[in-house]
C-alpha cells in the first residue's frame, strides 16, 4: 500500500486514538459497570467520545512533547 508521506501524521493519530480509546474505554466501563445488558451501548457511546478526545491528543501532544525533548540534553552514563 502506497500512501503519500504527508498523511503519515494524521494516520498515526487516527490509529493511535482508535487503539487507545478502544482499549481504555472498554477496560474502564468493564471495571465500573461490569458486563450487563447495557454494556455494549454504553461502551460504544463512551468510546466514540473518547476517540474524539484521543485523536486531538494523539495529533497535538507529540508535537509539544518533541519540542520539550529538544530542550533536554540527554547524556549516556558510564
Amino acid at each position: 500500500m502506497n500512501i503519500n508521506y504527508k498523511y503519515k501524521r494524521i494516520i498515526f493519530a487516527i490509529l493511535m486514538a482508535f487503539s487507545m480509546s478502544f482499549f481504555i474505554s472498554f477496560i474502564l466501563i468493564s471495571i465500573n459497570n461490569g458486563y450487563n445488558n447495557v454494556f455494549l451501548s454504553k461502551w460504544l457511546k463512551i468510546w466514540s467520545q473518547a476517540f474524539i478526545c484521543a485523536f486531538f491528543g494523539a495529533y497535538y501532544f507529540p508535537i509539544v512533547i518533541q519540542k520539550v525533548l529538544e530542550k533536554i540534553n540527554f547524556v549516556e552514563s558510564n
